[in-house]
């Protein structure tokens, strides 16, 4: 299949599809089977450097851009792979590389380049609060040299492949605070350190292999020179982060999308029934093609979102539509796909259900469709708010 888009970097693309190809159906299903995780694959990820792409080259990885690992992430996805299990690796860092102190980049920025070092925890969201993240309870309060940490984390992807997580917790009370927004902090936790010693990790079993899991914090001691950036202004360093993962898991979409258009137009290609391709049936073909324009159309979406995040200009909006519109796009693509397979769209050998498990993800994550509704309505629009 030819897309209608220019491709982006081309030398990126092939290497990455070089490196997938080692890693086919056969792989993944077995993982998903017993929900392992995908430690040989994200071991050559960040052997050949591409979990280190936005990292500056003084710290030892390539200094490219958003577009560029929006590119490699992409490829991921269509090759049916699944980047799910380091993808945070590429945007969790940018809390420090943004935030951080001189000697906190030094120290851990080179290690995370070379895969010396996992960064893929981020401790975010909590049962009560969801994505009300101003409503966090999660605490660290100040004693001498540390923080002592108490609160609970839930939907926390990688933490028992992680060997550092970014964590935000409140250092202030929210009705102490004269936004709701201040009074939160953001700590980088070696949880190599800290499992056992005040922090409980307790895997939670999901329709899709994603290493999903809840945190518990009981005491748990953080060094103070962990602390990024100043006390309680925390909520604005993780919000470009945010934005960024946003356009990269939109590209992960993307990827998806072809994934699935790709599997359904060789299959109606090559399936016959009643004498002829079921392709020849427009009630088979214009599905697909429908999700063609969907996909297309969503990839200059994420293009847009990607380059202005590069120029350092706003982004925020922009990154929200290009995640819903590529999750949409990716959501009806498996649909389709699945439809044009029939029966063996469910078969395992297919790779086919599992990715539709695997896309149906981010319908909801890392932001439900609502809620960017609700940023549009309100930021760009100028609607009341409904809360």
């Amino acid at each position: 299949m030819t897309d209608t888009t220019e491709e982006t970097f081309p030398d990126i693309r092939e290497a990455v599809r070089r490196l997938c190809a080692r890693f086919a159906g056969g792989y993944w299903r077995e993982l998903d089977r017993d929900r392992k995780y995908p430690t040989e694959f994200v071991t050559a990820l960040a052997q050949d450097g591409w979990l280190s792409v936005l990292i500056p080259e003084e710290y030892g990885g390539s200094g490219l851009g958003l577009a560029a690992a929006t590119a490699v992430l992409e490829e991921v996805h269509r090759s049916g792979c699944n980047g799910g299990a380091a993808h945070a690796q590429m945007y969790t860092m940018g809390t420090v590389l943004r935030h951080g102190s001189a000697a906190q980049k030094e120290k851990y920025l080179p290690k995370v380049a070379s895969g010396e070092l996992r960064l893929q925890a981020f401790g975010v969201t909590e049962p009560t609060s969801g994505t009300d993240t101003t409503r966090i309870r999660t605490f660290a309060r100040r004693e001498g040299d540390h923080y002592v940490v108490n609160g609970q984390k839930i939907w926390i992807s990688r933490a028992e492949h992680s060997d550092l997580m970014v964590l935000l917790a409140r250092t202030a009370p929210r009705e102490a605070s004269a936004k709701s927004s201040d009074g939160i902090s953001v700590f980088l936790v070696d949880m190599r350190e800290a499992l056992g010693n005040g922090l409980t990790i307790r895997p939670i079993r999901t329709m899709l292999n994603h290493a999903t899991t809840e945190l518990f914090f009981d005491d748990m001691k953080v060094p103070a020179e962990n602390l990024i950036g100043e006390e309680g202004k925390g909520f604005r360093y993780i919000l470009s982060g945010m934005n960024a993962e946003r356009i990269l898991i939109a590209s992960e979409c993307i990827g998806d999308a072809r994934f699935f258009i790709d599997r359904a137009s060789a299959y109606a290609s090559e399936r016959s029934v009643f004498g002829r391709p079921i392709g020849e049936n427009q009630g088979v073909q214009f599905p697909i093609a429908r999700a063609y324009v969907q996909t297309e159309a969503a990839a200059r979406m994420v293009a847009h979102a990607a380059s202005l995040f590069d120029a350092g200009k706003p982004a925020g909006t922009e990154a929200n539509m290009a995640k819903m519109l590529a999750s949409e796009a990716s959501w009806y693509a498996a649909d389709m796909c699945v439809q044009t397979h029939g029966g063996f769209g469910f078969a395992e050998e297919y790779d086919i259900e599992r990715k539709f498990r695997e896309t149906r993800l981010y319908q909801v994550a890392p932001i439900s469709t609502n809620l960017i509704l609700s940023h549009v309505a309100t930021h760009v629009l100028g609607l009341p708010k409904s809360f």
